[in-house]
């Protein structure tokens, strides 16, 4: 999956032909309303920050299993979200399931 806004860089017919020849799935924010990419750009600047560019891959595989453990061992249940009033996602998911 490969989010973006609708930039040109992103949507010229070249780039569409490399993300075809992948196999990469192509989502867009909606024209002229950023933010909800927001939330992506966020989530993606703490992965960078918090886990990847603290560390070396030397696979793939190694690279999948980092992220993983940093998404399901960390992110989901250990880091608080200001914007989730300072919970992590696991409990606001609880609260909710908890309510209906």
């Amino acid at each position: 999956m490969f989010h973006s806004d609708q930039g040109s860089q992103y949507t010229v017919f070249s780039f569409r032909q490399l993300l075809d020849s992948l196999n990469v799935v192509q989502s867009f924010s909606k024209k002229g309303y950023p933010f909800d990419n927001a939330c992506c750009e966020s989530f993606f600047k703490y992965l960078k920050k918090e886990e990847i560019n603290r560390r070396t891959y030397h696979s793939l595989q190694d690279l999948q299993l980092s992220v993983f453990e940093y998404i399901e061992g960390f992110y989901n249940s250990k880091r608080p979200h200001g914007s989730l009033g300072m919970m992590t996602p696991n409990e606001k998911e609880e609260l909710f399931w908890n309510q209906v």
